[in-house]
């Protein structure tokens, strides 16, 4: 089975890549030949998941999905949130973002946060959607070179290191993105007598 997955996030690629079996496989919208930015103009996850797979199953007609990633901080009353990716503005930067958040958390002790990941699934029409979460903390500086986004400030619970110091495969064992991708593979298995 052969999906859209509704992005232009090469780091995004490659990690549901990394999650996929044999049974399925994905097309990005560069390779579909979708060479547009879809807007995430609602103030909810779950919305704006909806909103970029629909776009791209009327586009193309091919079952589609997407995802959209929040990180939810405590102390700051659930911020960045549904606004991640421009929390420090429309540039998109993740640096300007990490250093916002270290700006903003400075003195607070408490640090709890999470990422949460809906995917939205369309199939035969039908939508279907799918969260993961990953509970942890924002440290207080950042620590490692690997990952995207707000990794290298996230380490999760039960973990000893920031995503940003983890290989791919370990981040998969903690990630909202690789839980929320799994719970939709199961999905699919479950749907069409995949074993």
């Amino acid at each position: 089975m052969t999906f859209v997955f509704a992005t232009n996030n090469n780091n995004k690629i490659k990690e549901i890549r990394s999650l996929l079996g044999n049974e399925f496989s994905i097309i990005t919208l560069e390779e579909a030949g979708i060479d547009i930015d879809i807007p995430e103009p609602h103030d909810t996850l779950e919305e704006n998941a909806r909103e970029k797979s629909t776009v791209i199953f009327n586009m193309t007609g091919k079952n589609s999905f997407s995802e959209d990633t929040g990180l939810e901080i405590d102390a700051l009353n659930g911020e960045p949130g549904v606004l991640s990716a421009r929390y420090a503005g429309e540039q998109k930067s993740a640096p300007d973002n990490i250093d916002k958040v270290l700006r903003l958390m400075e003195g607070k002790t408490g640090r709890s946060a999470r990422f949460r990941t809906v995917i939205s699934l369309i199939i035969d029409g039908a939508e279907h959607q799918f969260e993961g979460v990953a509970e942890g903390e924002i440290l207080h500086e950042r620590k490692g070179g690997e990952g995207f986004g707000y990794d290298p400030i996230f380490q999760p619970l039960g973990g000893s290191k920031s995503f940003a110091e983890m290989e791919l495969s370990e981040k998969n064992q903690y990630s909202h993105r690789a839980k929320a991708f799994k719970k939709l593979i199961t999905f699919l298995q479950q749907q069409h007598g995949k074993s």
